[in-house]
């Protein structure tokens, strides 16, 4: 999920998911997965010794015992994903044991991390964060393996966007309609759809019939969350081969910036190496060829707890920022790249929401003092959307939602878009700069 500069509307929270493992499916096994190699004790068949039949005294003679055979996932006794993901990924991997994301050492004057014997205990002690992490990033991954083959031209964006929603709740076993249960695990963020020059924030609301085409470029943008740690990962979908150029630029600076990113890392120098890698691409659509822009005004960000941006951010561009990553902190690298002016601003409806921690105002509106006590109880501090609301069984609820917003207790996430007809792309992955490696925990197969 995106952050923007301050001229439009810093999203932060206060101030308002190549070494991973394939999902489990029935042919292959994943990387970790406790259940992939169970083998079968085969009979020993001891019970009644044979005789040689010549002589009452011939020797008497054991069977031997049969090899041990090796079972793969998706035989007798493991459990694999359905299609769409149903299953539970806790049930696909016994006692929490959950792929590690990309084990990246640290380098240069931090390269004494990756021995040092005090480090390495100080990471063992975070073993549960670890586990919450690793379960939310492998419950992203399988969705998205679902959503590669099932975003297609035709599809409409609520039929998507409910596809991938109803998965991640499923895979974490909490669907969100008691009260709670969001707070648990499910949806970190609702699920942006963003076509062609819309980069970020746009998410079907209720009757949206907009449908999917060829031409179109469109950012899949969700998180998953356990416990309130949420993967937050992104990726580009298009179908034209010409938006070749444009993707893979924004694909190879995410990675730039993946790989310059560390602890005592300044965030200028993260920036500076993320544009110089993207503006070294150009696209040509229909005879024009265009330069691959950084939008300077989103930027990747830190996540906390519950929380999908903490107070840093993470910016795509050079710039003056010399505020400095730490050991523990959870980043979401994130670029944009677009064919237009490479700066965004707010249009179209609304449908991201997210309430502002702590914030408190006079209500008069009683629709409103509802709704906020159902906002408090379903979703924390956690972003929603209207469509969330839909489902709670809210009716009629946009006058208490808008005074709630001009309250300043709850804060909108309009949709940002660069000029029209232009092309923009993103690419993102969760980073845990952990004490003695980074890992990227939302890595796949596919990006």
């Amino acid at each position: 999920m995106a952050a923007v500069a301050e001229d439009v509307g810093k999203l932060s929270l206060d101030d308002k998911k190549n070494g991973a493992t394939d999902a489990v499916n029935g042919e292959k096994k994943s990387n970790g997965e406790a259940a992939a190699e169970d083998s079968d004790q085969g009979d020993s068949d001891d019970d009644e010794p044979q005789t040689n039949g010549a002589t009452d005294g011939a020797a008497k003679k054991k069977k031997k015992r049969k090899p041990r055979k090796k079972k793969k996932a998706g035989t007798s006794g493991a459990k694999v994903q359905s299609d769409p993901p149903r299953v539970l990924v806790s049930q696909l991997f016994p006692n929490d044991s959950y792929p590690e994301g990309e084990i990246c050492d640290y380098k240069d004057d931090n390269l004494w991390r990756t021995t040092s014997e005090e480090k390495r205990h100080l990471d063992r002690l975070n073993n549960d964060f670890l586990t919450e992490y690793r379960q939310a990033a492998e419950v992203h991954r399988q969705v998205r393996k679902w959503a590669w083959k099932n975003i297609k031209p035709g599809k409409t964006l609520t039929e998507l966007a409910e596809g991938i929603e109803d998965s991640v709740r499923a895979l974490t076993g909490h669907q969100g309609l008691e009260e709670g249960d969001n707070l648990k695990g499910g949806m970190g963020f609702p699920c942006g759809l963003n076509i062609n020059h819309i980069a970020a924030h746009y998410s079907p609301n209720a009757g949206n019939k907009t449908v999917l085409q060829h031409g179109d470029v469109m950012k899949v943008d969700f998180g998953a969350h356990i416990n309130g740690r949420i993967v937050d990962s992104a990726f580009t979908v298009h179908f034209d081969p010409v938006y070749d150029n444009l993707v893979n630029a924004v694909k190879d600076a995410t990675n730039t910036g993946i790989r310059e990113a560390g602890i005592d890392v300044r965030m200028s120098d993260i920036g500076a190496a993320i544009q110089e890698t993207m503006e070294s691409y150009e696209v040509e659509i229909n005879g024009t060829t265009y330069p691959v822009k950084a939008i300077k005004n989103l930027s990747g960000h830190d996540i906390q707890q519950h929380s999908i941006h903490g107070a840093k951010s993470v910016p795509i561009v050079k710039g003056q920022d010399n505020t400095k990553m730490e050991e523990g902190e959870t980043f979401a690298i994130e670029t944009f790249g677009s064919t237009g002016r490479g700066y965004v601003t707010d249009d179209y409806e609304t449908s991201h929401y997210a309430r502002v921690p702590e914030a408190k105002a006079p209500l008069r509106v009683t629709s409103a003092k509802t709704l906020l006590r159902s906002i408090d109880k379903n979703f924390g501090t956690l972003p929603f959307c209207r469509r969330y609301l839909d489902r709670l069984g809210h009716e009629k609820y946009l006058l208490g939602l808008n005074n709630l917003v001009q309250a300043g207790i709850v804060q909108d996430y309009p949709p940002l878009v660069d000029v029209k007809g232009s092309y923009t792309a993103q690419w993102e992955h969760t980073i845990l700069l952990r004490p003695n490696v980074k890992e990227v925990v939302s890595r796949g197969d596919d990006y």
